[in-house]
């Protein structure tokens, strides 16, 4: 589904990724843990083509992706639900959802059951639906992360990337981000998640990769590493 080999990437004269390589088989959950700054967010922008990398490949379905505009990667079926929401604020809920679907309306993407999946994201996330008409500026910050995911889906993506959803949030908003997380894995949904709460990112996750100053130091089975006394050590304290 999804290959990075000897990814390169950063911002400017800084360097923030070192050649990693990671895999994200279809119908999988793949989360990607680390500490501020070891550079999972950078991934998450490589890949959906919000920097350009400086070296190293990125293929969807055997396809290279690396090099494109967003646009043109978000055509070939990955969406991306970023860091810190980014909802359209003076648009309503279900505007900002249609706008998710926008390559299938445009033919960029097979169009299918576009109606159809809008009501299927309103009962996926219930708290939408009961504010469908209300603008996304005026919706909790859970509100808005829970927009910013079923936005993501709009596009019936063959990958979602979720860069930290748990961001900010509230315990309980927590455990609901993680129940859809679950409720899309039951559903078939290739994934990649950026999770800043480690154990329960791995709970749900098939497989792991660890990031440290911008290299994989570990990776492995989801369970495993839950097992791993280093990862244990590092990522899965303090309650978490």
């Amino acid at each position: 589904m999804l290959s990075i080999k000897n990814l390169e990437a950063g911002y400017g004269k800084v360097q923030v990724l070192h050649g990693i390589s990671m895999e994200v088989p279809k119908g999988k959950v793949v989360t990607l843990i680390g500490s501020n700054g070891a550079g999972k967010t950078t991934t998450m922008r490589a890949v959906s083509g919000m920097i350009k990398p400086t070296s190293g490949e990125i293929s969807l379905h055997g396809k290279r992706v690396d090099g494109l505009e967003s646009y043109d990667i978000a055509k070939q079926g990955l969406a991306h639900s970023p860091e810190g929401r980014r909802v359209f604020a003076t648009m309503t809920v279900t505007d900002n959802l249609i706008l998710g679907a926008f390559p299938r309306l445009t033919g960029s993407r097979p169009k299918g059951d576009v109606p159809g999946d809008l009501e299927r994201a309103m009962d996926l996330f219930p708290r939408l639906k009961e504010r469908r008409n209300q603008l996304a500026g005026t919706l909790s910050g859970g509100e808005q992360q829970m927009l910013a995911m079923a936005r993501a889906v709009m596009l019936n993506p063959e990958i979602v990337l979720l860069d930290e959803p748990s961001m900010g949030l509230a315990p309980i908003l927590v455990e609901e981000v993680f129940r859809i997380i679950a409720d899309l894995k039951s559903r078939g949904v290739t994934m990649l998640l950026v999770e800043q709460f480690a154990a329960a990112a791995l709970k749900v996750a098939d497989y792991g990769y660890v990031l440290e100053n911008g290299r994989i130091s570990v990776h492995g089975e989801a369970s495993k590493l839950r097992d791993d006394p280093a990862v244990k050590a590092a990522y899965l304290g303090g309650g978490h």
